[in-house]
């Protein structure tokens, strides 16, 4: 896996995708208030490395878990309302793409 795999950037968020602490982890960030999102707001999604646990949805990636999800989707939907942005606008990185499958 390359960097490239690793991030990706849209609409006014960076995505990162890290595996740290025994979980695949899935961060955004706001980074352009002018595209409708909440400049500097964040967001992550966890799963385990095994990747039949369902996805928490976090503040931050080490943030606690505010909710879980069995579908990446509706993490997506969540991580969506916590930045103010359609989930149809949340870059994914090819590195994630497959997260709650």
């Amino acid at each position: 896996m390359t960097d490239d795999d690793r991030t990706a950037e849209a609409n006014g968020i960076r995505a990162s995708y890290e595996v740290a602490d025994g979980e695949r982890r899935l961060s955004f960030e706001a980074t352009d208030a002018s595209e409708g999102a909440r400049a500097g707001s964040t967001a992550a999604i966890a799963q385990n490395l095994e990747g039949y646990a369902m996805l928490k949805v976090r503040p931050t990636a080490a943030g606690d878990e505010l909710e879980r999800y069995y579908g990446f989707d509706m993490a997506l939907d969540h991580v969506g309302e916590l930045l103010g942005v359609s989930p149809r606008e949340l870059p994914v990185p090819e590195a994630a793409a497959d997260m709650g499958m």
